[in-house]
């Protein structure tokens, strides 16, 4: 792992190197950057990857206090973490979170040469379905976080819908999520940051000018989504695909909204295919 010193504060990434094409890949909340390994290996080395654990939950070193993490707050320290690696021309793909959206609207995408968004956070589906209705629920209640993630200890409780039973179709291998929670369970500041993210969501209407923002990225486009997704809804994908001045969608069965775990192979396939054609 290496580590950019940004505003507000340290941000681990994972970078395979190479003089491929450059792609950086964005998990969501309570996650870090192995989401994405089944993808990056599979990708292989014609491809730089670079994989930063974004400050959602699953990262390592707490931010600054006070550090601005609402969802344009992350989305501006990504525009920051590809401006401090230098980084060009990047073809940038999330999942779950929705960080797109704020990125064009904010107009911080000039490094940004190609756009790939799988199944995640749209339009105003913040946060997201069940599961982040009562993500958001815990976050309001003093101790709720640590009270939730406690919960998940038990791994019963993981495949349950209102926490991730609805994000991946097939369970995430224990020591993975393990992996995903501890620094929630063992870090207060940790907890912060998450709540930060959790309740600094704007208005709908703010939302959704930010989607209508994207008819802005005149730049390729991919919009990839799981079509048996049960947290974001595949009009979504269609929508966005529309939206999109370059944009195509392409759906993936057999998937719910974690298609990196569910159907790595399909990622593959199609970003593979997505960077050969606008090479």
């Amino acid at each position: 792992m290496s580590d950019v010193r940004l505003s507000t504060g340290v941000i681990d990434y994972h970078d395979t190197g190479g003089e491929g094409p450059v792609v950086v890949l964005l998990h969501g909340v309570a996650m870090d950057g192995s989401l994405w390994d089944a993808v990056v290996a599979g990708l292989g080395g014609g491809v730089r990857c670079i994989v930063p654990t974004l400050p959602l939950g699953g990262h390592r070193r707490p931010m600054d206090a006070g550090a601005d993490l609402s969802v344009l707050g992350v989305a501006r320290l990504v525009a920051e973490f590809l401006e401090a690696l230098e980084l060009e021309d990047v073809t940038l793909v999330m999942n779950d979170w929705g960080g797109a959206q704020a990125l064009v609207a904010d107009g911080r995408a000039d490094r940004i040469g190609r756009l790939v968004i799988t199944s995640c956070e749209a339009f105003d589906n913040y946060p997201p379905g069940l599961p982040g209705r009562n993500l958001a629920a815990f976050a309001k209640l003093p101790g709720g976080l640590r009270a939730a993630f406690s919960l998940l200890r038990l791994r019963p409780a993981r495949r349950l819908p209102m926490t991730w039973g609805w994000m991946s179709k097939r369970p995430v291998p224990d020591a993975t999520m393990d992996r995903w929670f501890r620094p929630l369970l063992a870090s207060a500041e940790i907890r912060r940051d998450l709540r930060a993210y959790v309740l600094g969501v704007p208005e709908k209407a703010e939302l959704l000018r930010w989607a209508e923002q994207l008819r802005t990225f005149d730049r390729p486009a991919l919009v990839i989504w799981a079509t048996d997704d049960r947290v974001m809804p595949l009009d979504h994908g269609r929508r966005l695909a529309e939206i999109l001045p370059r944009g195509r969608l392409v759906e993936v069965a057999d998937s719910y909204t974690l298609i990196p775990l569910d159907r790595p192979d399909a990622l593959v396939e199609h970003l593979g295919a997505f960077l050969a054609e606008t090479a």
